[in-house]
């Protein structure tokens, strides 16, 4: 580090290497954080937000943070280059992650004096390879839309950050750490990625495990990693896979995660014989034209590097219908035992709930699932039959919507939000996405995000085009500014 530049700016492979060297400490490195969170979150968490803070965080832990530094330090001059990779990196979890001993809400009242009886496997790998807890951050109630609206977006406070992992995207683009944990059950990863100009990865579903993790829809759900580049996301994925995958009822697990590159490719057009496809999807779907325009930077980035672009009309998808007829009574088995308390959610998200309270029969839950399969085996069929290594998207079909009324009555996630348009699918498939910025989009002002995708089981594919068109072509969009001068 040169003299003046701060230490909340590092990337957690950046971070890494000088903690391994020993030219900073974990300790240095979290009170560098901290700092930032208290310029920059607006004030101490609250359960609303303000219209002038970010408010990423919903609680902070500054003694327990500082324990884990004080081990990592530890640890680092003990094991030198044998200690884990991620010792001594800060990270915030998305209040959905449990750590016993501590709170646990949802970012909901329902939850209220919620403690956690045991880590979530998520975070015990993390905590294992020696990470510092900093916090948990906020998250669209129980996981259940996409907007997260008691947090600011960092490039526009009038804006939503996207959700539901929000707190997480909002904390990252703003320095306030290098790396966070989200969920993604229709797109609560990517989405706010897209609107807060950072990374994420969707893993293949049951690849990282989500026991301990509040559930939304078990077989939708995926927990991953977010940071601000696709190498320092991967980095987190290592880890959190590091354990083996999840095995469930619902679908089998994944094959054992591939060697994950964590640097860009020294080739001059290192995407060379890779075929990615561009699908209607986008046109049809009536993306914004600064998404579109992001796309079209995203294609000419790959064509820069090497890759083979063909143009296809897309798989089937599932029926929204269908995907009501699972999500909902996936909902309703974990909130049944808060019937009591609902008056507690807000106003969409016990209707939310509601419907899932009153949702079809479970012959109609089977048989969505039954086309389910279909739909995944039609979209691994149209990968292999056309030769198709990457499917690139848009992550989201707008720009950060108006910030306020994502909790107002009928705004409910799930079928027919159009912000999960572009999402749900891979949920669906439980396929590997990679969500990264493509630029600032000229009419808006706003970032704009890409998803890569691939075939269950093979994150390798899409973090590998990731890396490189981040480290290429691709417009870098740097940090978000200071909120107090964005809000002025």
């Amino acid at each position: 580090m040169s003299r003046g530049e701060d230490l909340a700016d590092l990337g957690v492979l950046e971070a890494a290497e000088l903690l391994r060297a020993r030219r900073i400490s974990a300790l240095e490195l979290l009170e560098a954080c901290e700092r930032r969170i208290d310029e920059r979150n607006g004030g101490e968490p609250t359960f609303d937000g303000a219209p002038d803070a970010v408010n990423a965080f919903v609680r902070r832990y500054p003694e327990l943070a500082a324990r884990h530094a004080q081990e990592a330090d530890r640890r680092l001059a003990r094991e030198g280059d044998q200690a884990p990779l991620l010792c001594g990196i800060p990270v915030a979890l998305k209040d959905l992650f449990g750590v016993a001993g501590l709170p646990l809400t949802a970012s909901s009242r329902v939850l209220d004096g919620h403690v956690a009886a045991e880590d979530s496997a998520a975070w015990r790998r993390l905590r294992e390879a020696g990470m510092v807890l900093v916090g948990h951050t906020h998250t669209h109630e129980f996981g259940a839309g996409g907007t997260c609206d008691q947090v600011a977006n960092p490039w526009a406070p009038d804006r939503s950050p996207g959700g539901s992992s929000g707190g997480s995207a909002a904390a990252l683009a703003t320095g306030m750490v290098p790396a966070a944990l989200g969920t993604d059950t229709c797109g609560s990863l990517r989405i706010p990625a897209a609107m807060c100009g950072v990374s994420s990865i969707k893993p293949t579903h049951g690849r990282v495990p989500i026991a301990g993790v509040l559930p939304l829809s078990p077989s939708y759900d995926h927990a991953g990693p977010m940071a601000r580049s696709v190498a320092d996301a991967a980095a987190l994925l290592d880890v959190l896979a590091s354990g083996g995958a999840e095995r469930t009822p619902l679908m089998p697990p994944p094959a054992p995660l591939p060697a994950l590159p964590l640097r860009t490719s020294a080739a001059d057009r290192p995407l060379a014989g890779v075929t990615v496809a561009v699908t209607d999807r986008a046109e049809a779907l009536g993306c914004e034209p600064d998404v579109l325009d992001g796309l079209a930077t995203a294609r000419a980035a790959c064509e820069a590097l090497g890759a083979t672009i063909v143009e296809l009309p897309a798989a089937p998808d599932l029926d929204p219908a269908d995907l009501s007829a699972i999500l909902f009574p996936e909902t309703w088995a974990f909130h049944e035992p808060f019937a009591d308390r609902a008056d507690r959610y807000r106003t969409s998200i016990r209707e939310f709930v509601e419907l899932g309270r009153d949702s079809g029969s479970a012959v109609d839950y089977v048989r969505a699932h039954q086309r389910r399969t279909a739909v995944t085996d039609g979209w691994e069929t149209w990968f292999e039959r056309h030769g198709v290594d990457v499917l690139l998207d848009p992550a989201a079909v707008t720009t950060a919507p108006v910030r306020g009324p994502g909790y107002d009555s009928g705004n409910l996630g799930g079928e027919g939000d159009p912000l999960i348009a572009l999402t749900v699918t891979w949920n669906t498939t439980g396929f590997p996405v990679v969500a990264l910025p493509a630029g600032m989009g000229a009419r808006s002002g706003l970032p704009v995000g890409v998803q890569l995708v691939a075939p269950r089981g093979r994150e390798d594919v899409v973090v590998r085009v990731g890396i490189d068109l981040q480290a290429g072509p691709l417009p870098p969009l740097g940090q978000a500014p200071d909120p107090a001068l964005a809000a002025s």
